[in-house]
């Protein structure tokens, strides 16, 4: 009877690496594994900077200078996830021969191996798949996609550590060993030829991806969902329209009123809003999903609108939006408070109703979701 298996493994196809090539030539997979390893290493800890910002301890609040440093960081974070992707491909490519090795174990210390490679490689493929579809706002799971992300990220993370260690030896004696120069009877090409394709397909997949971000790159950004020169709606691109969040009508409302309430309390009706003093602001504003976009804010203070219910630079500011759900409510203080403004105007035009019609804050340093549209009520805790 005919055994496909046994056939593979009498006569491999052109592209089937063999066990020989991988074990002759560790130099490629250990230069893979570092780049893996250094990607992996700055997608956590701009991770962890991005979830402090929309988590902060309360005894240490986010900075609000630079006012730019959001922006770096959470699209540095997006951008080397997605170049990640090929990185990853590769590293696995070069390792793919190991799969067919029989038995799967032949230690204890064998099998702590395997396991702490499979762990990695799950832990791998899930961190970046789910990060990549929420970059298209696309979340076909049940759960909740940042408690997930986040505890995944602690994982990756320490199985990255823990198959470190176990591979240090190797690792060493590979980024050690020069790259062959001779060509693979699988695939014609050289070693180095391998690494310079992977090392060109991250630079494509980054260049066509960082135009959300870097306003230069922006007619190349194919692969970036919300592209800066494409913006339909005051040159800056919308995550939820007024119509998704349920808010057209009771932003559009004659009634409409801000409430602020602190020591004491006051309402300002629409007209009321639109006559207190305006400040400008040149600030950026940055979603979690990777894009963004320096803007020109103009509204009254927060800060002033807080003191005039008692409040002050120590308060706690919570924002209140016609939007019911997740965002519906945010919290500001200390530096982001006394630089954030109740926008009333973008690039010098009424704000649309998409970006938060009749106000909406704006601050530095600070994650867009967390940007509260559509403010109706400004709570004040000294």
């Amino acid at each position: 009877m005919f055994d496909p298996l046994t056939k593979l493994s009498e006569s491999p196809p052109r592209w089937w690496p063999s066990a020989e090539a991988g074990q002759r030539n560790p130099s490629l997979t250990a230069r893979l594994g570092r780049a893996v390893g250094i990607a992996f290493t700055t997608c956590f800890v701009t991770g962890l900077i991005s979830h402090y910002h929309a988590n902060a301890w309360a005894w240490l609040p986010p900075p609000a200078t630079p006012a730019w440093g959001y922006r770096l960081t959470q699209g540095l974070h997006v951008l080397t996830g997605i170049a990640t992707i090929p990185l990853l491909l590769a590293k696995l490519w070069s390792v793919q021969h190991k799969l067919r090795q029989w038995p799967p174990a032949r230690s204890v210390a064998h099998a702590v191996e395997r396991a702490s490679v499979g762990l990695l490689v799950s832990a791998a493929l899930l961190e970046l798949t789910t990060g990549f579809l929420n970059i298209l706002q696309f979340y076909p799971w049940p759960w909740d996609f940042i408690v997930v992300h986040y505890a995944t990220a602690w994982l990756l993370i320490g199985a990255l550590i823990l198959h470190i260690a176990i591979q240090l030896p190797t690792i060493r004696a590979g980024l050690a060993t020069p790259l062959p120069t001779a060509r693979v009877a699988y695939d014609e090409l050289t070693r180095r030829g391998i690494l310079t394709t992977v090392t060109l397909s991250v630079g494509t997949v980054a260049a066509t991806t960082a135009g959300q971000v870097i306003g230069p790159l922006a007619p190349i950004a194919v692969l970036a969902p919300r592209r800066p020169d494409q913006a339909p709606d005051q040159d800056l691109p919308v995550n939820k329209t007024a119509a998704a969040a349920g808010v057209e009508t009771a932003a559009r409302a004659p009634s409409y009123e801000l409430s602020l309430v602190g020591e004491t309390q006051r309402t300002l009706s629409l007209e009321q809003l639109e006559s207190l003093p305006r400040q400008r602001r040149s600030l950026p504003i940055a979603c979690v999903e990777g894009w963004s976009r320096q803007a020109e804010w103009e509204g009254p203070s927060l800060l002033d609108l807080v003191r005039s219910v008692g409040g002050d630079t120590d308060s706690v500011v919570t924002l209140v939006s016609l939007e019911d759900g997740a965002y519906a409510r945010s919290e500001i203080r200390a530096g982001q408070l006394r630089e954030a403004l109740l926008a009333t105007h973008l690039h010098g035009e009424r704000l649309s109703l998409d970006h938060g019609y009749p106000a909406r804050l704006i601050a530095p340093d600070r994650p867009g979701e967390q940007q509260t549209k559509w403010v109706t009520r400004i709570e004040v805790q000294a």
